[in-house]
């Protein structure tokens, strides 16, 4: 896909392509975001992670919802003015995409494994999303059958998500 710009400064062509939005997972706490909103001290990534550009402008805020808190939570955006990289952070407790935290997902399934049953506080068919993929991740990048709770940690150490659909 491309954008054609019309000012007379800015003629020509710009590619825009998926790899232009990159996650930047940081460690911080939901509930200090949640209670400060757009007043928290995001910590700015010190370059580019696409073209190593040391120069990083504020992007304004996206909202996203989390499990456990009753409204979305804003979370910082950064542009990179060199190669138009937009740079969204990310709570590192949690997966792209996820709403429910890495240990959320890790004692519900060992709940699950260990009892046979669910627990209450998270939604049913989120958890069976959960195991399913923990499944097709299993057999698709698991040699050997492993422990369920064993394989959702090797593939966390491997860098993978565990719960996820895409293969």
């Amino acid at each position: 896909m491309e954008l054609q710009l019309s000012s007379a400064k800015n003629r020509g062509r710009i590619a825009l392509n998926n790899s232009m939005q990159m996650i930047h997972f940081v460690n911080v706490l939901l509930k200090d975001i949640f209670e400060m909103g757009r007043e928290y001290p995001w910590e700015k990534p010190d370059r580019c992670p696409c073209c190593g550009n040391w120069k990083i402008w504020g992007h304004g805020y996206v909202s996203a919802f989390f499990h456990g808190f009753s409204s979305a939570i804003w979370l910082k955006r950064y542009r990179c003015p060199a190669c138009g990289c937009v740079i969204r952070m990310r709570p590192a407790s949690h997966f792209t995409r996820f709403q429910s935290s890495r240990h959320t997902i890790r004692s519900d399934l060992l709940y699950r494994i260990n009892t046979g049953r669910w627990p209450k506080d998270s939604g049913k068919s989120r958890q069976r999303h959960w195991l399913k993929n923990l499944k097709r991740q299993m057999m698709a990048w698991l040699d050997w059958k492993a422990d369920l709770i064993q394989a959702f940690d090797l593939l966390l150490n491997q860098g993978r998500t565990p719960v996820t659909s895409a293969i």
